[in-house]
């Protein structure tokens, strides 16, 4: 995994390290360990007088599982949102037998 270029000043470091380096800029800032679209858009922003990027990147966070319960008698089967309903039919079928 990449890390994203922090600040202005850590842009600045890896722009003047990739400039120094003679690699073009993706192939540094994947030798180093650097999202290179993050590196870019620092640049684009930097070379525009930006103090602060202009773009933003949109990262999808993780969502939180719907969970459900399904209760029959004294049992109970706790399943999430993506369960698979053959197995939960299945899985049903065994409890009702108890």
């Amino acid at each position: 995994m990449f890390r994203k270029v922090q600040s202005r000043e850590d842009a600045r470091y890896c722009l003047e390290a990739a400039a120094a380096s003679g690699l073009p800029r993706a192939e540094w800032a994947k030798q180093n360990g650097v999202d290179a679209r993050s590196l870019n858009a620092w640049r684009v922003n930097l070379e525009r007088g930006q103090s602060a990027p202009r773009l933003v990147e949109l990262i999808p966070r993780e969502t939180v599982a719907t969970r459900y319960t399904v209760r029959f008698g004294d049992f109970s089967v706790d399943v999430d949102a993506g369960f698979d309903a053959g197995t939960l039919r299945r899985l049903l079928g065994v409890v009702t037998t108890c």
